[in-house]
């Protein structure tokens, strides 16, 4: 078993590189694997798209899990989290089971974006042996091994339903509860970071949605994406540039952390940038619908939109 374990959240290209030489890929082996799992996925202005992606060029055995399918499908906003029947029916459909160990990785092009999501989602409904490639660019550049065309069939394996970790996400009624209490004498001080853009949160820019108004969530803390990664090869900071840059936003680990973004993607990246900085993971959430929802769901007359200016 030790053979298949990787000890830390995020692993190198040449950790995994490493631990697929010893994974043995036969169906006739029942010992736990090692999977990788690609969450290539785009904003919908962007004109790529995740699937091709994938097709294109990928580790090889690696299974593509689509974000846009993996939903709960009854919500109007576009990444809720699964019932914990169909994240059963999607794992068990890519062939993983309980036991193997996953890492997720993101496109080339974007070095890490939506990958967290899928580990983070994986994590909430309790799939112990999770992982987050820093990164595919990397692995790419490094020189090790990819494939490209359609994938080879996989067993459908039995994954069995799990339970949803309720204390990892928080709901929007709770959210516009804190944004309305915040700053008032005695409430409980509640930081929400927020994933986007600069732009975007302070209402500058538009949002990749159409109809749908930017702006920022009150006593929000904006920390864009971006600014947790390398600028060149898009991994994720070092922990102690990573520490140096929360507490630069005033982000203070001893206080509860609502992490969001546009639809609860990029808010994984700052879930996981603030794993790697140490922080506890009791004290953090998920807004799983993030702006999307909450911009289409507060009131006007409660003024929980706010831009730069008002």
């Amino acid at each position: 078993m030790s053979q298949y374990t990787l000890s830390s959240y995020l692993v190198t290209p040449a950790e995994l590189n490493s631990a697929l030489q010893k994974n043995l890929h036969s169906k006739l082996s029942t010992a736990p694997k090692i999977i990788p799992l690609c969450a290539s996925w785009f904003l919908p202005n962007d004109g790529r798209d995740g699937r091709q992606t994938f097709k294109a060029s990928r580790i090889p055995h690696a299974r593509f899990f689509d974000l846009d399918a993996v939903k709960d499908p009854n919500s109007p906003y576009p990444h809720m989290l699964p019932s914990a029947t169909d994240f059963a029916r999607a794992m068990g459909e890519l062939g993983v089971r309980r036991d193997d160990s996953v890492v997720v990785y993101d496109s080339k092009e974007l070095g890490i974006f939506s990958a967290p999501r899928v580990g983070w989602t994986l994590q909430v409904f309790g799939h112990q042996n999770v992982h987050v490639l820093n990164n595919f660019r990397l692995w790419c550049e490094q020189g090790y091994p990819v494939e490209s065309g359609e994938p080879a069939p996989v067993d459908v394996v039995e994954y069995s339903i799990p339970e949803l970790d309720k204390s990892k996400v928080v709901a929007f009624e709770e959210v516009r509860e804190i944004a309305k209490e915040q700053g008032k004498e005695g409430a409980e001080e509640v930081q929400i970071l927020d994933a986007r853009s600069s732009g975007r949160f302070k209402g500058t820019e538009p949002e990749p949605r159409k109809g749908l108004s930017s702006g920022h969530i009150p006593y929000s803390i904006s920390v864009p994406a971006s600014d947790v990664l390398d600028p060149k090869d898009k991994t994720l900071l070092p922990s102690s540039d990573l520490q140096a840059l929360f507490k630069s936003k005033g982000v203070d680990a001893s206080k509860p952390i609502i992490s969001s973004c546009g639809t609860g993607v990029t808010a994984a990246v700052l879930d996981a940038a603030l794993t790697e900085a140490g922080f506890e993971s009791e004290n953090r959430r998920l807004y799983d619908g993030s702006w999307t929802e909450w911009a289409q769901r507060v009131s006007p007359s409660d003024s929980l939109i706010r831009k730069i200016g008002d």
